[in-house]
């Protein structure tokens, strides 16, 4: 399926994750006791390039970890039968740390939500931000981002799709109609 628009570019889209992590440690006073955790699938990719990234600019080592929000999820009954239930994998201490939660899309804030109750039963945090590459509003729940890499107003008939060169083979954002009548959308 053709996309309607290109919203990032490569990069476009490591311009914003650069500009996020400068965010990041304007915020923090620098990048100690930061970590950052990515939400299955596309916020693992990102996280570790914003690690990288603070690595970089701070001369830290910013540690990563991959969080699965699936069980957490309130549509877990709506989703699939047999939910892919993939790894939750901290491999740090969270307490005193400031935990930067990494999604691609903040939708309508339930994945984030989701994300932060997976993230309490695993530890307490000093505290929890959220660094999302696109905001394309809706929101159901009272939940924004800290940083934010392109605000995009989006119908609820289109799709924001994030593509990135761990997971797809390239860097790209896309906005798409939703399929009608049962065409797959590639």
């Amino acid at each position: 399926m053709t996309p309607k628009a290109t919203i990032l570019t490569a990069d476009e889209l490591r311009r914003a994750l650069t500009r996020i992590a400068h965010e990041i440690i304007e915020r923090n006073k620098g990048a100690e006791q930061l970590a950052l955790i990515g939400i299955h699938t596309r916020g693992i990719p990102l996280a570790r390039r914003l690690a990288e990234k603070l690595s970089e600019l701070e001369g830290v080592n910013v540690p990563t970890g991959m969080l699965d929000i699936t069980l957490y999820r309130d549509d877990l009954s709506e989703v699939a039968h047999q939910p892919i239930i993939r790894e939750t994998h901290v491999p740090f201490d969270l307490g005193r740390r400031r935990v930067v939660l990494v999604d691609d899309v903040l939708f309508t804030g339930r994945t984030v939500r989701a994300a932060l109750d997976a993230l309490i039963d695993l530890g307490r945090p000093a505290s929890i931000q959220l660094a999302v590459l696109v905001d394309r509003g809706h929101r159901e729940l009272p939940i924004r981002a800290d940083y934010v890499g392109k605000n995009l107003p989006t119908a609820r008939t289109e799709l924001v799709k994030v593509k990135l060169q761990e997971t797809d083979g390239v860097d790209v954002v896309e906005l798409h109609d939703l399929p009608v009548n049962g065409e797959a959308l590639k």
